[in-house]
């Protein structure tokens, strides 16, 4: 069952079962309030009855029964009844005498009153005792409110509920549609995109920020990062192929020309040289993609220590200077902390040196050895390290697929790369619970900043100085 029937159902059997015990209520309580007010009724003509035709007093008698008639209410098939005790009288005898309920006669007698219900008629009596005699005196009617009032309610309520199930079923089947319609649509649209058409999204119609608004904009946001994981798996795949299946190519291709024929071993040294240099670009290339696999798992264990980043600085550019003697890399210390506390950061040096290497390196190669500055600064929560070279720089347009592996901007074609080198570092960082941000202008330079969060250290007591 649709969770639209479900409401519709669930409101409609709400709405009539509250209904239905309201007019339970209403009905019985005026059911016996009915009742209750027309034995006290009756029990008041038996009083007055005993009055006036008891009383010794002709004139008094008189009065009362003209006050009688004049001021109480004439009841639905009234009668009065007088009847004198006598030895011979059986129950059976008066029952049928004067149509009297045989159970109502005998309560009377045992205890001097009674009252009871046959059908729609109601008696009440009383046992008097007028000098040496006894007599009963008795008053029954019919009850017209019960017989016409109440089942005039009872089938009014009753219809009145049956034109609520109705009213109630139709409006919950309206509300529930009307509730849902937006839900519906949104499914109906999602059902339409596809791998194909990922581009898509959902129209956000709602002008109050409802919770309809809330799921739109959250599934839209969903879509918009599985289609950058799309388009990065597409990319990297492409890439992937590409960086792969050159050195593979390659290597075919000269194992296959050094087996065609018989060849001088200068030519068979030529070719074991160029299928070495493929080789060790093929495993350049996947030492490369296995350790950005694991740099990017976080379950990894990996061992922490407390680092300065100045000394890390220090250390990657030294490796640099022997591996690269022309670099011009400058290290500005006038921002650097006088605290060394503020430099101090828990992390892991051989990751660190992996990721400031990375950095420097592209700022170096892709500056043609331009001079390559770095700032090291820090507030009371973080170091900040901003690396700036005055480089052929980023295409404004492809700035968003930096950190894609493989991915390599098209003004990068005259420097070799693999395009790793950026999204190893991110992963590093992010590894080190830091951010890094890239800015960059065409032929204008790049500007790299890393932030790492410091060591929280306990603030340390001062005690005072006595002089001793």
């Amino acid at each position: 069952m649709k969770t639209q029937t479900k409401i519709a159902l669930l409101l409609g059997i709400l709405c009539i079962s509250i209904v239905i015990l309201f007019s339970t209520i209403i009905y019985y309580f005026l059911n016996n309030y009915s009742y209750v007010d027309f034995y006290k009724r009756l029990e008041t003509r038996v009083r007055i009855s005993a009055k006036y035709n008891f009383n010794s007093d002709t004139l008094d008698a008189a009065y009362l029964k003209s006050i009688k008639n004049q001021h109480l209410e004439k009841l639905e098939k009234e009668k009065e009844y007088i009847i004198k005790i006598t030895p011979e009288l059986t129950l059976d005898s008066l029952s049928k005498k004067h149509k009297l309920p045989k159970t109502f006669i005998e309560t009377l007698l045992k205890e001097g009153k009674a009252k009871e219900k046959d059908g729609s008629f109601f008696f009440a009596g009383s046992k008097i005792q007028n000098g040496p005699n006894q007599h009963l005196v008795i008053v029954s009617a019919e009850n017209y409110y019960v017989t016409h009032h109440l089942i005039f309610l009872r089938n009014m309520l009753f219809g009145s509920i049956v034109l609520l199930v109705l009213i109630v079923l139709s409006l919950s089947v309206y509300f529930s549609k009307h509730i849902f319609k937006p839900i519906k649509e949104i499914t109906d649209n999602v059902k339409q995109i596809s791998t194909e058409n990922i581009h898509l999204r959902l129209e956000n119609n709602s002008i109050n920020n409802n919770e309809i608004s809330e799921l739109i904009n959250t599934f839209n946001d969903l879509l918009s990062r599985i289609e950058t994981a799309f388009e990065t798996q597409k990319n990297f795949i492409s890439n992937a192929s590409h960086e792969l299946g050159t050195p593979l190519t390659t290597i075919i291709g000269e194992a296959d020309v050094a087996l065609l024929k018989v060849r001088t071993p200068q030519e068979y040294e030529q070719s074991l040289n160029s299928i070495l240099q493929q080789a060790e670009r093929l495993d350049q290339i996947t030492k490369s993609l296995l350790f950005l696999a694991q740099t990017g798992y976080k379950g990894k264990t990996i061992v922490f220590e407390m680092l300065r980043i100045d000394e890390i600085i220090w250390e990657t550019k030294g490796l640099i200077d022997k591996l690269n003697p022309d670099n011009k890399i400058f290290v500005d210390l006038n921002l650097l902390p006088e605290d060394p506390k503020k430099l101090k950061v828990k992390g892991n040096k051989q990751l660190l040196h992996l990721a400031f290497a990375n950095i420097l390196n592209n700022a170096c190669k892709y500056s043609n050895n331009s001079p390559v500055t770095v700032h090291i600064a820090s507030s009371n929560t973080q170091v900040v390290i901003i690396i700036e070279d005055l480089g052929i720089g980023i295409p404004e347009a492809e700035m968003a697929y930096i950190y894609d592996p493989f991915f390599r901007a098209s003004n990068t074609k005259l420097y070799e790369g693999y395009g790793i080198g950026l999204p190893l570092t991110r992963n590093v960082i992010n590894l080190h619970k830091g951010e890094l941000l890239v800015s960059s202008a065409l032929n204008a330079g790049t500007k790299v900043q890393i932030k790492l969060p410091l060591i929280q250290f306990p603030p340390t007591t001062a005690y005072p100085y006595n002089g001793q």
